[in-house]
């Protein structure tokens, strides 16, 4: 006896069993059942989920002997027929193939005829997008007024390159790719009737391969079962695959929190001598990674039942979440570059070195270990180390530009990490004249005249932002602004910024009393001019006060 492919003999035979596509099935039942039938009906989605499956239920649930149902009984002649693929009044035509508007016309000409065995004469046209313009205009007429007994069923992966002209006679129904989920608790189903052993872990790769469809599910399982001799399990189906172990992916993250780079180049040796395919690794490392932010952003949308859950929350609390977005941009481009490297064992192994480079690290250790350098290549007085300090401060951490506010003690100073040293600069006059000193324009002018001072030492500046003015608190900006002040006092120094309601005066805040002082000067000094007294007398005219403008 042959064997038949799981994908062909576990094809759905009724709307009951249809896997993933309730949408359709809900419509297409309701329809069958109130008997409110289309004439064409256009089933568009990717390969395997289940366009000319559905196309043949309806075609038996058409011509069921026992009548227009939406349960077809699946024993009279009819429905044997159409399953078994010989029904005379189905025609399944591929549109790959019969392109011509020859072949069209010769299609439709059949049409015109009654059916011989069933109610209907179904016309299945695979592939519609296929189809030549002649062909489609070919078949226009038909499609839109067709003889009674007839239904056309479309079918298209591309239905961007349908007409319009045809789009508007059908009844268009997309078919969604189907979650892992659903896959893996039918091809469960379908190994639990085959007698074959399992691990639900197995399945659960199986059906992250095959991307939504059902077919190439049921075929990798078919290669999963003669890989494993009749037994499906984990490590023959990652074998099988070329798909990473997470111990790899969780121990590759170690290695970056601990900064060690021989660590990472031997995983990735490891992983060449085990043939995985990078290319997977780091498509699998990115789906990790999200993982792990939404572990960071929703805990509680992690599983209890997770098998991974608590690794995952180990490394989530590990890493910042900037850093897993970085590192996510990181894992996606480098595998888009994969084709662009000498190989990719190559392009991989600087993957992971991009990664351990812009790992997590102390803005502190950063200032400790460049300034030296920085100044002694500089001279300890040249104001060009400084923007150099800065400029790598805020490319190792840019949490360290914009972070969260210090707390004030409770003698109204500021607790300042370190114990350092505060310096007597606290009144908004001061900081006006530094703002005015400062080589900045723009936006960053903008949010240092906005801000008031807080805090000033050796290696801390603190402003507070009223939140009217939050916009302003842009990351280029605060950059800019923190570079000025690193060049202003010629030494390193971190820039923090609070949004909060601000207790005195803002450089902004002097500057507008003292426009509107000079405003009102102005006024008051044209009011009393002995000239524009007599015009107004004279006249019997006003002094439109909005429009005098001081000349200093």
């Amino acid at each position: 006896m042959s064997y038949q492919v799981l994908a062909r003999k576990w094809r759905p035979r009724n709307f009951s069993t249809l896997v993933g596509q309730e949408h359709v099935v809900r419509a297409l039942t309701h329809a069958l059942t109130e008997q409110r039938l289309h004439h064409a009906y256009l089933f568009t989605g990717t390969r395997g989920v289940g366009k000319t499956t559905l196309a043949r239920i309806l075609a038996k649930s058409l011509n069921c002997e026992r009548g227009i149902t939406a349960e077809p009984c699946g024993q009279c002649a009819s429905c044997l027929e159409i399953d078994a693929g010989r029904f005379v009044d189905l025609l399944e035509v591929d549109a790959a193939t019969n392109t011509r508007v020859d072949e069209m016309r010769q299609l439709l000409e059949n049409a015109v005829y009654a059916p011989t065995r069933g109610r209907f004469k179904v016309y299945v046209i695979d592939e519609v997008h296929m189809l030549s313009t002649s062909a489609f205009n070919a078949m226009l007429k038909t499609l839109e007024e067709p003889p009674e007994h007839v239904k056309f069923i479309l079918a298209t992966t591309d239905p961007q390159k349908i007409p319009v002209t045809v789009l508007s006679r059908c009844l268009q129904f997309n078919l969604k790719q189907m979650p892992p989920t659903a896959i893996g608790g039918h091809l469960a189903h379908v190994l639990q009737a085959e007698g074959v052993t399992f691990e639900p872990a197995a399945l659960g790769q199986i059906a992250h391969s095959a991307a939504g469809s059902m077919r190439d599910a049921l075929s990798l399982l078919d290669q999963a079962i003669a890989h494993g001799a009749g037994a499906v399990t984990q490590a023959q189906v990652r074998a099988m695959l070329g798909t990473v172990d997470h111990d790899h992916l969780f121990s590759l993250l170690e290695a970056v929190r601990a900064g060690d780079a021989s660590e990472l180049l031997r995983i990735a040796s490891d992983m060449s001598v085990r043939s995985f395919s990078f290319v997977s690794a780091l498509q699998e490392l990115a789906f990790l990674l999200t993982r792990i932010q939404v572990a960071q952003c929703a805990p509680g949308a992690v599983a209890e039942d997770e098998p991974e859950r608590e690794r995952l929350l180990a490394i989530a609390a590990a890493f910042s979440p900037e850093f897993v977005q970085l590192a996510y941009q990181i894992a996606v481009i480098g595998r888009a570059e994969l084709g662009l490297a000498p190989d990719e064992y190559s392009g991989f192994v600087m993957t992971l070195l991009r990664l351990h480079s812009f790992r997590p690290s102390s803005v502190a250790d950063i200032v400790t270990a460049v300034a030296p350098r920085a100044r002694s290549r500089q001279g300890v007085g040249d104001p060009v180390s400084a923007p150099v300090i800065a400029g790598a401060e805020s490319r190792v951490r840019s949490a360290a530009v914009v972070p969260p506010s210090v707390p004030l003690t409770s003698s109204g100073g500021t607790a300042m990490e370190g114990g350092a040293r505060p310096l007597e600069i606290s009144r908004s006059a001061d900081w006006g004249e530094i703002v005015n000193a400062l080589p900045v324009s723009g936006m960053a002018r903008e949010l240092a005249q906005n801000c008031e001072l807080r805090q000033l030492d050796d290696t801390h500046c603190l402003l507070r932002l009223p939140p009217s003015r939050a916009h302003l608190q842009m990351k280029a900006t605060v950059e800019k602004l923190q570079q000025a002040l690193v060049a202003h006092f010629d030494r390193p120094l971190l820039l923090r910024i609070e949004v909060s309601q601000i207790d005195g005066d803002t450089p902004a805040a002097q500057a507008g009393r003292e426009r509107e002082q000079r405003h009102q000067r102005a006024v008051e000094s044209i009011d009393n001019d002995i000239f524009v007294r007599e015009m107004i007398e004279i006249c019997d005219a006003r002094l439109d006060a909005e429009t005098v403008k001081p000349l200093a």
